[in-house]
C-alpha cells in the first residue's frame, strides 16, 4: 500500500525496509486493533503525518546500516513527535540517525536468545524478566551516545532493546512479530495501547473501505479486467473491485485445459448466474498444451503457462473497451516467494504467473487490493464482503493449475488420470467432515511408474501421491494427520476406479523444508 489518506483514525504506517516478515509485522498490529500498513522505507514524513498515523514501525531488513546502498529512512520521521517503534535494522538505522554507532556484533545472533528484562515500564509492561526472544542480526548498537536508556539485554547483545530519553522512541534488536518470541504479542499491545493510545477499534470489516477507497482512487472512471479462476483470491478480489467500481469490472475466466473436474461449469454457474458479473471465457486449453509439450522443468513450465496467460489476456482485452487495469488476486505470500517484496530483495522461492513481471506491452496497470493480505485474513475479508461459506472457504489451487501437479512433462492424458484422482480424494476428504479442518488437499501424478498385481496379472502403472497440509499463513505448513482408514478409503477408489494408477502414497513433508505444491 502507498501513503495517502485513510479511512480509520488509528493508522500505524510500517517502514519496510526488505525483511520477509514485515508483512507479519502489519498483522500483529491490525490483530492488536490498529491499521498497519506497509509502505516504502523512504516515506517522508509529510507523508506520514498525511495519512493521520498514530505511531510508527520500522521494520528488519537484510542489509547492513554501514553499506553504502542501505535503505535509509527520512531523519524527519524521528523528530515528528510520534511513538516509533525500531525493529532489528529499522532500530539499528534510527539509532545511527539519532547519532549511535552500529558495529558487527562480535557475536552474531540467529535464533532464540534468552533476555533480561531491565525496565518493565511501558514497552516491556508484564512480560517476565527472563523471556525468551527471536534474535537474527550481525550488526547491533555499540554505544548509546548519552541519548538512550536500555530496557533489556542478552549475554551478546547489551542494549537488546532500549527507549529514548526524551522522544517517544523505542528500539528492539529481537523480532517480536514472529511466533519464536513468546510474548511478542504483548509487545505490540504495549506499543499501541500504552504508548500510542490506541483504541483497538480497527476490525477486518473496515478493510472493506480501505481496499475500496484505494481501488477508486487509482481506478478513476477507467475499466478493469479481473483474472477469475474460481478460487478464494480472485472471488474476493473480483467482489471487492465490484463493490468499488460496479459494472466497470470485466471478469475473464481462462480455461488453460489445467483445471481440476468440472471447474469451468462451476465457475461459469456461479459468478455469471449467481453474481451477475460480466463474465468472459476463454477457451484455450490446446495452446497451453501445445506450449507444454516436451517441458519437464517447473519453472519452464511456470514460465510457459504466464506467457501464453499474458496473450490470453491481451486477446480478450481487445474486446474490453476502455480497459486500463488488470486486477489479480495476488496475496502477500505470493509476493515473497516470487522474490517481489515491498522493499529489499527476498528470494525467488517460485515463480508465480500472476505477480509482477507483467510486461509492458501487455498495456495494463496492475490492481491488486489484497496483496498485504495473508490467506485467512482474505476468507475473512470474504465474509464480510457477503461471499458464499463454500467459496471463501475453498482450498487453494495453484494459477499454472494440475501443470505443477503433474511432475515432469504434462499431456493431456495425465491430466485426465489426475482430474479423476482429485476428484476422488476431495469427495472423500468432504464426505469425512475433514476439508474445514485442512488447509489444502491435492493429488500429484509421479513421473514413475511401480509393479502391482490386479487380478492375476501384475501391471505396471503410475503412482499418486496424495498432500495435505495444515497452516494459518501459507508461509509455513504442517502436514495433516488423516484418519488412516479415510486415507484408505482414498486409496482403494483411486486404485480401482482410475485406470493407470497402481499405487497410492501420502506426503507428510513440512513447509519447509517441503514447499506445499510439489512444483
Amino acid at each position: 500500500m502507498d501513503a495517502g489518506s485513510w479511512p480509520h483514525d488509528e493508522v500505524i504506517p510500517i517502514l519496510d525496509f526488505g525483511s520477509q516478515t514485515a508483512q507479519l509485522i502489519a498483522r500483529r498490529v491490525r490483530e492488536a486493533g490498529a491499521l498497519g500498513v506497509l509502505v516504502r522505507p523512504g516515506i517522508s514524513a509529510e507523508e506520514i503525518r498525511g495519512m493521520g498515523a498514530k505511531g510508527v514501525i520500522l521494520s528488519g531488513g537484510p542489509a547492513s546500516v554501514n553499506e553504502g546502498d542501505a535503505p535509509r529512512m527520512d531523519p524527519g520521521v524521528l523528530e515528528m513527535g510520534l511513538p516509533v517503534l525500531a525493529i532489528c535494522y529499522g532500530m539499528q538505522e534510527a539509532c545511527r540517525v539519532m547519532g549511535s554507532k552500529v558495529v558487527g556484533g562480535a557475536s552474531r545472533e540467529f535464533g532464540r536468545a534468552k533476555t533480561r528484562i531491565e525496565d518493565a515500564s511501558d514497552l516491556l509492561k508484564a512480560i517476565p524478566q527472563d523471556t525468551t526472544v527471536w534474535m537474527s542480526h550481525g550488526d547491533q548498537i555499540a554505544d548509546l551516545a548519552g541519548r538512550f536508556d536500555t530496557l533489556a539485554s542478552t549475554d551478546t547483545c547489551p542494549h537488546a532493546a532500549v527507549r529514548h530519553k526524551t522522544l517517544p522512541f523505542y528500539g528492539v534488536q529481537f523480532h517480536p512479530e514472529v511466533t519464536h518470541t513468546p510474548h511478542g504479542v504483548h509487545i505490540f499491545q504495549n506499543f499501541l495501547y500504552e504508548v500510542c493510545g490506541c483504541k483497538g477499534t480497527w476490525r477486518m470489516g473496515d478493510y472493506v473501505d480501505v481496499a475500496v477507497a484505494r481501488v477508486r482512487e487509482m481506478v478513476g472512471d477507467g475499466r478493469v479486467i479481473c483474472g477469475l479462476s474460481g478460487g478464494v483470491d480472485s472471488a474476493v478480489c473480483a467482489a471487492l473491485i465490484h463493490k468499488a467500481i460496479g459494472d466497470r469490472l470485466v471478469c475473464v475466466f481462462v480455461d488453460n485445459g489445467l483445471l481440476r473436474k468440472n471447474e469451468r461449469e462451476l465457475v461459469e454457474m456461479t459468478f455469471r448466474d449467481h453474481f451477475a458479473l460480466d463474465l468472459r471465457v476463454v477457451r484455450a486449453g490446446e495452446r497451453f498444451l501445445g506450449d507444454l509439450a516436451g517441458i519437464a522443468e517447473p519453472q519452464e513450465k511456470r514460465r510457459r503457462i504466464g506467457h501464453r496467460f499474458i496473450e490470453v489476456f491481451k486477446e480478450a482485452a481487445r474486446e474490453v473497451d476502455g480497459a486500463a487495469f488488470l486486477a489479480q488476486g495476488t496475496l502477500y505470500p505470493d509476493v515473497i516467494e516470487s522474490g517481489h517484496g515491498h522493499a529489499g530483495e527476498s528470494a525467488n522461492i517460485k515463480l508465480h504467473h500472476n505477480v509482477g513481471g507483467l510486461p509492458e506491452e501487455l498495456g495494463f496497470e496492475l490492481v491488486e487490493p489484497l496483496r498485504d493480505l495473508f490467506k485467512d485474513e482474505v476468507r475473512k475479508l470474504g465474509l464480510v464482503l457477503g461471499l458464499p461459506e463454500e467459496m471463501v472457504w475453498r482450498h487453494p489451487f495453484p494459477g499454472p493449475g494440475l501443470a505443477v501437479r503433474v511432475v515432469g512433462e504434462v499431456t493431456s492424458e495425465k491430466l485426465a488420470v489426475l482430474r479423476e484422482c482429485d476428484a476422488i480424494l476431495l469427495d472423500e476428504i468432504s464426505s469425512a467432515g475433514l476439508y474445514r479442518k485442512t488447509s489444502q488437499v491435492f493429488a500429484v501424478l509421479l513421473p514413475v511408474q511401480s509393479v502391482g498385481v490386479m487380478g492375476d496379472g501384475r501391471t505396471y502403472e503410475s503412482v499418486v501421491a496424495l498432500r495435505a497440509v495444515e497452516t494459518d499463513d501459507f508461509m509455513t505448513a504442517d502436514w495433516a494427520r488423516i484418519p488412516f482408514d479415510v486415507l484408505a478409503r482414498i486409496s482403494n477408489r483411486i486404485i480401482n476406479e482410475v485406470r493407470g494408477v497402481n499405487r497410492v502414497v501420502y506426503d507428510i513433508s513440512s513447509k519447509p523444508p517441503a514447499t506445499i505444491e510439489w512444483e
